[in-house]
């Protein structure tokens, strides 16, 4: 979302605003003073269309989306082509953000039609909300080898009146082609280790060993994919995976695609280098490669993967956060403006040389390549700082020690900050949104155990207290949005989807572990069985992304088409994610019913999952945590004798793995989880000990230890 001034100069008159002036959402609060008359997402738009025997054009585009801004200034702040829309259609906006539901079936009813989605996303529907044509950007004039934005306009609302049982016809095989895609069941794969490995062995087979990542440009971080060659590395043995793992993390971090100044990923690179990206920062990928480079650090103990955790921390903390209510931003656009491309973030030769005294940029031109030849199209004197050699490496270069360059580096990026802080920043959307928030939980959460950071931790609860008393009331529907930037009024309540659930599980599972608070527990028992109650299939298996529709209100347009999701697509996908919360709620409560609905979610997807391959990895950990018999180690104690005994616990990344801290004074009827108490409560507490762990695994438990040395033998 730009600049306030550059909206206002295309008003269609001065004063005038749309029916997106009532919106929360800043995508659609955006579009507000645009003279096409566009409706939210509702029944009033399909009633209206319905109505008037006019097809429904449909755009769904995000605030962080660089070309949706383009599509909006190019067209739908054009007076000619929106009253050409106004005339011929009823539009509807979509924000990808605050409807994911929406936007995941018009994806998949794009790609049906046209080969491939994207933003925005540009479809054409007949009244009842049947895609008939899709496509993303579409251009104001013939241009790209694709016809202008009047051409389409005018020949798809022909086709509408004129040659409407051709446009029926291909509305019907679309939404058959979204049912048969998303509504899938794969019985018949066998549930066992080959099959993790088979997924495994697929994302190695697209690995970039050169480059890191995976395949060629563009390139997108896979978070559940790389923890998954990770788990793979360290539990097989498997060197092809712990390398793919480590070379990824190692590019992407010195990489254009990561903040070198700030700290932050962008959303992805545009190159095989990583070294353009498509500048937006967004807080789920920023959220999950934060644990990448946290189980990174955990299982080989590089401090290069803890630099970067703890930068990407940083930035969270100063830029994506409220500091005194808690949550989580949404996301940072790229640009202030649509002449812009990543300008925030970029430096030319002589704006580095500028900012910095001669020592410092003689090392910064080196060491981020700022050259008078940059990387940008839009102009290329434009550098995206990225690191071609490691520090060491150019200490040796140059004859001097790498110590002697940490503060030149330090220096550089403090004054480099500096002037980047007096340019217009992108706008952040303050939207918190329930899932992307339980996520950064979690994550948060991950990082003060790994790191042993206090902060984390506690913004990490003052988060998820706020989303458990703003999100959820304990008895009614989680919602899908926590909290709408400051100074908006959302006028509608969105229901939480398979992903809201099964994120804030994990969340206060996440909690709970680290606070030994039992309301967070009991929360994600409670949370789960609605989970269950709204989202899963006893019948097909598998859980659906949203509830079902009550009779009083039908499904609008293609959410008709029930929909299972399982490809990590950026995010973990929800089936995997909820049977996974499930199988550590089942290791902590004892109640079968959560492992029997988990193994059953995997079964039903086994068939598919298989080949998904790179975006299957939260599959393929979830599988592997059902597989593999849950270790859970219990630190009994406080002090620095148990924070070791923990930091033992901790060390290797390990999915089935739970450690938790207790006070002693917890280990009463009701002070721990029901199976934790059948195993711990009989087991009498080692004489003259103030600490000790307890290892289990399974059902079984071994007697306490009270020995560092001990501890690293058992759990080996």
């Amino acid at each position: 979302m730009y600049a306030q001034p550059m909206r206002d100069a295309h008003r269609s008159e001065p004063g005038e605003v749309n029916l997106l002036e009532m919106s929360a959402s800043s995508y659609l609060r955006s579009a507000r003073h645009q003279p096409v008359h566009w409706h939210p997402w509702g029944s009033d738009a399909f009633a209206r269309a319905k109505a008037e025997d006019k097809p429904i054009l449909l755009d769904i585009g995000a605030v962080w989306c660089h070309w949706c801004h383009v599509m909006d200034r190019e067209s739908y702040e054009d007076p000619e082509i929106a009253a050409l829309i106004n005339e011929h259609y009823v539009a509807v906006k979509v924000d990808r953000d605050e409807r994911p539901e929406v936007d995941a079936r018009y994806q998949a009813a794009v790609a049906a039609i046209s080969g491939q989605g994207g933003w925005p996303l540009t479809a054409f529907l007949t009244p009842d909300g049947r895609p008939y044509f899709g496509g993303t950007y579409i251009p104001r004039d013939d241009r790209y080898g694709r016809p202008g934005i009047r051409q389409v306009l005018l020949t798809l609302a022909q086709v509408w009146h004129e040659r409407r049982e051709e446009a029926l016809e291909t509305a019907a095989n679309v939404m058959a082609a979204i049912e048969h895609n998303e509504s899938f069941s794969g019985r018949g794969t066998a549930l066992n280790l080959a099959l993790v490995d088979k997924i495994a062995g697929s994302a190695l087979a697209q690995h970039d060993a050169r480059h890191g990542g995976f395949g060629s440009q563009p390139k997108f971080p896979h978070p559940a994919a790389l923890d998954l060659l990770l788990e793979v590395a360290m539990h097989r043995d498997n060197e092809l995976a712990l390398a793919a793992f480590q070379v990824t993390l190692e590019k992407m971090a010195g990489g254009g695609v990561y903040d070198q100044l700030a700290g932050g990923f962008h959303r992805y690179s545009v190159d095989e280098h990583w070294v353009v990206p498509h500048f937006e920062k967004m807080l789920y990928d920023n959220t999950e490669l934060l644990r990448n480079y946290v189980h990174g650090f955990q299982s080989l103990a590089r401090k290069d993967f803890r630099v970067t955790a703890e930068e990407i921390a940083g930035w969270l903390d100063t830029v994506m956060t409220d500091r005194v209510k808690g949550g989580f931003y949404a996301s940072q656009d790229a640009d202030i403006n649509l002449e812009d491309d990543g300008d925030y973030f970029t430096w030319t030769l002589d704006e580095a040389r500028a900012a910095l005294r001669p020592g410092e940029f003689e090392f910064a031109a080196k060491y981020w390549e700022i050259g008078e030849l940059g990387d940008m199209h839009h102009n290329p004197a434009k550098n995206v700082l990225h690191v071609k050699q490691s520090l060491a490496e150019l200490a040796k270069e140059s004859g001097v020690t790498t110590d002697s360059l940490k503060p030149l580096l330090a220096s550089a990026r403090t004054r480099l900050l500096e002037a980047r802080g007096n340019r217009p920043a992108p706008f952040i959307d303050r939207t918190l949104y329930t899932g992307w928030n339980a996520m950064a939980i979690s994550a948060y959460l991950e990082t003060s155990r790994v790191l042993r950071l206090s902060g984390p931790r506690d913004f990490a609860l003052l988060t998820l207290n706020r989303l458990l008393n703003e999100a959820w009331d304990g008895d009614q529907p989680l919602r899908h949005v926590i909290a709408y930037p400051p100074g908006t009024n959302a006028t509608e309540t969105i229901a939480g989807t398979l992903d809201d659930y099964a994120f804030t599980v994990h969340a206060c599972l996440d909690a709970w572990l680290c606070s030994g608070e039992m309301r967070y527990y009991h929360a994600g028992v409670k949370l789960a069985d609605a989970m269950i109650a709204r989202f899963y299939d006893r019948v097909g298996g598998a859980f659906f992304d949203s509830a079902a529709a009550s009779e009083s209100a039908p499904p609008l347009g293609a959410l008709a088409a029930r929909r299972k999701p399982l490809q990590d697509a950026p995010t973990p996908a929800g089936n995997p994610t909820a049977a996974a919360a499930l199988l550590r709620l089942e290791a902590l409560s004892g109640r079968s019913e959560y492992r029997e609905i988990a193994a059953d979610t995997l079964e039903s997807l086994a068939g598919i999952a298989e080949h998904l391959g790179l975006y299957a990895g939260s599959y393929g950990l979830a599988l592997e945590r059902l597989l593999l018999d849950p270790v859970q180690v219990v630190v009994v104690g406080s002090g620095p004798e148990a924070a070791r005994l923990e930091a033992i616990a901790v060390a290797r990344f390990a999915v089935n793995k739970t450690v938790m801290r207790i006070a002693p004074h917890r280990l009463t009827p009701g002070g721990v989880p029901e199976a934790l108490e059948e195993m711990l409560l009989p087991m009498p507490s080692p004489k003259g000990a103030a600490v000790w762990a307890i290892v289990c695994r399974g059902r079984t438990c071994l007697p306490p230890i009270v020995d560092a040395e001990e501890l690293l033998q058992a759990l080996a």
